[in-house]
């Protein structure tokens, strides 16, 4: 009786928090109109709005794609050898190294953009996608480097031993032992920095002040000031925006399982 309850009780928290995702497909099939007269159910469903919203945002689409991508690739080449690295070196600065990370995590995002955007206006940065590349990376590489670590410290010395022993240099066995070895947390730390990327706003509002470069963050905040009669097609671009996430998130769930708990267990 009592895992019922529980059981139940789970369903219902499922169904309040999944809400707000239902009644934004639900409003991006209605006909156009404001989302509070909208049917509960889209009886009469249209996807003129899809067609809006790839018409008007599917450049943003494209744009948010390089952009966490290259934040993806860039990440995993700083934070994988540093991650080793301090996974390996016994010395007091590698106490140190991490409270520096840590630390870098608390610090505010506007700081970051702020002073981004000074440097930027300095060297051509602004409205650029290498840019945004690089100021979501201020996020992505120490999340990457705590993930990484941790479960490379729970490598068997003796494996890039056996590998140096057989005339490979540390460069080889780093790349053909470690690399493979630590496909899930790689996986899960790429994951989290295309997400982190993705979902930005912040920097992409600092960093941008021309319609160049607009990803789909910025793009559905714009959108919102030309289109408060046509939220259709703002909910669409909403769900489209999702979708990537939702994939990858479904795709790579086991290994972000793997990942996250790997590095817990020796």
């Amino acid at each position: 009786m009592r895992r019922t309850a529980y059981t139940v009780i789970g369903v219902l928290i499922l169904c309040v928090m999944l809400f707000p995702v239902y009644w934004m497909l639900n409003a991006s099939l209605q006909p156009s109109g404001n989302t509070l007269t909208a049917g509960f159910l889209p009886l009469h469903p249209t996807f003129s709005g899809y067609k809006r919203a790839f018409d008007e945002q599917g450049g943003n689409l494209v744009t948010s794609v390089i952009i966490a991508v290259g934040t993806v690739v860039l990440s995993l080449a700083i934070a994988t050898p540093c991650a080793y690295a301090l996974s390996q070196f016994r010395s007091r600065w590698v106490s140190i190294g991490l409270l520096a990370i840590l630390i870098s995590q608390m610090i505010p995002g506007i700081v970051i953009a702020n002073a981004l955007y000074t440097a930027y206006e300095r060297i051509g940065l602004l409205n650029s996608i290498p840019g945004l590349i690089i100021a979501n990376c201020s996020s992505g590489i120490p999340f990457a480097i705590l993930i990484l670590r941790s479960f490379m410290m729970s490598l068997p010395p003796s494996l890039v031993e056996a590998a140096r022993v057989d005339g490979a240099g540390l460069f080889r066995a780093f790349v053909a032992i470690v690399l493979p070895i630590s496909k899930n947390s790689l996986i899960t730390a790429g994951l989290f920095s295309f997400l982190f990327s993705w979902s930005d706003f912040l920097f992409a509002l600092t960093l941008t002040t021309k319609g160049g470069v607009r990803p789909v963050t910025l793009g559905i905040y714009q959108y919102l000031g030309t289109q408060v009669q046509n939220w259709n097609a703002v909910m669409a671009t909403a769900v489209l925006s999702a979708i990537p996430a939702i994939v990858l998130l479904i795709a790579a769930q086991k290994y972000i399982a793997a990942g996250a708990i790997g590095g817990a267990v020796k």
